[in-house]
């Protein structure tokens, strides 16, 4: 049993913020009601190739990208512009812990979804809206995409090489990341709401509405970029792969590709001239610390480059792991996958999958020692579950036949 089994969750999002928040709280034990539109399903159902594979390893209808945020949950198809299919929504609102939604501002409200008509009906509801830019302000009425949100919440800015360098212009990040930043907010809050909510027992207290914008998360995770405007009033640049705070904390040259070095400290820079043979790097005024080192970062990289030109990524890796330099290598996803940790730590997750075959999904990191992760299901097929779902609400067969014929589920 999950430590969120007690919970339901009416998951009536999609593409990916909405859909990673449902999951993560699907993986703590929580039971997830996907719903989607029938006859096609979840945008990410079609953002392929790649496709997943069924049991004779042909193509499926349903791309990689639905696999990364939908385990755990059950597909019940419903036409929510149809007066039946809200019927069925409300039912289900009705004895939910949780609803989560990412439709335009106001988008729910003509069919009856919206936080005052499914509170009137649970009051215990914690109901979390996504949305580009919040339900209110100027922007409020606009959609909101990851891209765009990293171009306006300042991501893009501080991404890519500098200016002046081979390739230089503002980069998104290589993941939707403001999506995933949001989904991971939405989960946080959800679970405080309900542990207000319960703080006297379970469904003890009213439930509430979490308005939550990815324009906010993009800002609020921009971390120390952000505290560096704010304290110094200078928008911070591009600057690669450097850090703006440390140095050397960035990727350099070996004999055979590129090597990360993270050095968080002087005692690690030390450590790491004396390796280099350069020993009197640690007593220079330029660089014997951090505030010196990015002062004169542009003297001391091109010194650093020559130096570490001279072995192979995996020979400095060697010497500088067993001196506690902290490095490593630049994989590409083939090699995180093969990386011994990542195996000890079972981080590739396959799953039966209803199609035939297994679904390959990414482990989730939490680690509890009394309430563990558990895989229930791989990401469902559309509509996998709906006749159950439908029959455990008190559908007869005939009425479900029915309701399929009249295109509402």
């Amino acid at each position: 049993m999950g430590a969120l089994a007690h919970l339901k969750v009416l998951d009536l999002s999609r593409v990916l913020a909405g859909p990673w928040a449902s999951q993560l709280l699907a993986d703590l034990g929580a039971e997830v009601i996907k719903i989607e539109r029938p006859g096609s399903g979840d945008d990410t159902r079609h953002w392929g190739p790649p496709w997943l594979p069924d049991g004779t390893g042909a193509p499926t209808s349903d791309a990689a990208y639905f696999l990364c945020a939908n385990r755990n949950k059950r597909s019940l198809t419903v036409d929510m512009t149809k007066p039946a299919g809200q019927a069925i929504l409300r039912e289900l609102a009705a004895d939910a812990d949780v609803v989560l939604e990412n439709f335009k501002v106001g988008g729910l409200l003509p069919y009856g979804l919206d936080y005052a008509s499914l509170a009137a009906l649970n009051p215990k509801l914690v109901y979390c809206s996504i949305t580009g830019f919040g339900q209110d302000g100027p922007y409020a009425p606009r959609a909101g995409y990851d891209f765009l949100i990293q171009g306006m919440g300042g991501l893009m800015s501080i991404t890519g090489r500098a200016d002046g360098e081979e390739g230089a212009g503002p980069q998104k990040v290589g993941v939707a990341l403001t999506d995933i930043l949001t989904g991971l907010y939405a989960c946080s809050a959800v679970l405080a709401a309900l542990a207000h909510r319960d703080r006297d027992g379970f469904r003890s207290g009213d439930g509430q509405h979490i308005d939550l914008a990815l324009l906010d998360v993009q800002i609020a995770c921009l971390a120390n970029q952000a505290a560096n405007y704010l304290v110094s009033g200078q928008s911070p640049q591009r600057l690669g792969n450097a850090h703006p705070n440390i140095v050397p904390y960035e990727d350099f040259p070996t004999a055979d590709g590129r090597m990360i070095l993270a050095i968080g400290n002087d005692g690690q820079f030390a450590r790491f001239a004396a390796l280099a043979g350069h020993t009197e790097w640690a007593s220079d005024a330029r660089y014997a610390d951090n505030a010196a080192r990015v002062q004169h970062r542009d003297s001391l990289l091109p010194l650093l480059r020559q130096v570490t030109a001279t072995k192979t990524t995996s020979e400095w890796i060697a010497l500088l792991e067993a001196a506690a330099v902290p490095c490593g290598p630049i994989n590409e996803i083939g090699a995180v996958f093969a990386d011994p940790q990542v195996r000890h730590r079972g981080l590739r997750v396959d799953l039966p999958h209803a199609a035939g075959g297994s679904a390959p999904t990414v482990a989730n990191p939490i680690r509890f020692s009394q309430t563990p992760v558990d895989y229930r299901f791989a990401p469902p097929t559309l509509g996998q579950d709906s006749e159950a779902i439908l029959r455990a609400l008190g559908r007869s067969g005939e009425e479900i036949a029915r309701l399929r014929r009249e295109g509402v589920v």
